[in-house]
């Protein structure tokens, strides 16, 4: 893909194309998606409606009381803009049922609480319309680990997985996502305020210049120090790569047998029909 440069053309196809076979291949016709008003799920929706069909697309908005009603608005902006199928449902019930018994928990764990809360949601709804789960994590929040295990990172495929945030941005702009959402301050809206940018402690962009170096063309400390980069910031994002590497596999499995899930047993055969 040339780097952090892309061909949007090309990416798109593929991107598309993987959505379509990934879901016809299983024997359904139907996506699911999260749609939290944010550039990943926009993209992911403009990429499933493509793929799909806007008929077969049901996206969902899940708000907590706390959240910005921008949010909603621009979801709906999208969902809108492609004649997807639509629903608000609102998370706070279940939120502040659980919280009852644990008031003093901080911002962390209730934004994984919400977080999987979301999810389940879209499982309960995949099962009822016949569908699979789309993913909306891109490749710079997965290696950062910046995402909740089993809330936002939980799929059953997930097609911008190993694009990063400036290739979002890009392939976003070619497909038409609107401006508004385009433009916005990333954030997770998982209470007030909240930015992805501001709680990372540096940008996307930033990031992806590293992580492109650090991960795709593997350079190491003394390279990327060679390259311009700063030694505490190489660190820090190395840290984080290395800390939420268990974000990124299957649950791990103790070996007993010769043939075992994930390690031996890792591909799709036939298996009769």
């Amino acid at each position: 893909m040339g780097g952090l440069t892309v061909n949007t053309k090309l990416l798109r196809q593929i991107l598309v194309g993987f959505v379509r076979d990934e879901v016809y291949k299983v024997g359904v016709r139907k996506g699911v998606l999260g749609l939290s008003g944010g550039i990943d799920s926009a993209l992911v929706a403009y990429i499933a409606a493509e793929a799909l069909g806007p008929e077969n697309v049901h996206a969902y908005c899940m708000p907590y009381r706390t959240s910005n009603p921008e949010s909603e608005a621009h979801a709906r902006l999208v969902a809108e803009s492609l004649g997807i199928n639509f629903k608000v449902l609102e998370i706070t019930p279940m939120i502040d049922a659980y919280f009852t018994v644990t008031p003093d928990a901080d911002n962390m764990r209730r934004g994984n609480k919400m977080a999987r809360e979301r999810m389940t949601i879209l499982y309960d709804h995949s099962a009822a319309v016949g569908g699979l789960v789309l993913g909306t994590s891109n490749k710079t929040e997965l290696l950062l680990g910046y995402g909740t295990l089993h809330g936002d990172m939980a799929s059953a495929l997930n097609p911008i997985g190993d694009i990063y945030k400036s290739q979002v941005w890009a392939l976003s702009e070619a497909m038409g996502v609107p401006h508004e959402v385009i433009e916005k301050k990333p954030s997770a809206d998982l209470w007030a305020g909240q930015t992805d940018e501001q709680e990372l402690g540096f940008t996307y962009r930033e990031a992806d210049e590293l992580l492109y170096r650090m991960v795709d063309q593997r350079m190491s400390r003394e390279e990327l120090i060679a390259a311009g980069f700063d030694p505490a910031f190489i660190d820090n994002v190395a840290r984080k790569v290395q800390g939420s590497h268990f974000k990124r596999r299957l649950p791990i499995i103790a070996k007993v047998s010769n043939r075992t899930i994930d390690r031996d047993f890792r591909y799709a055969r036939d298996w009769g029909k």
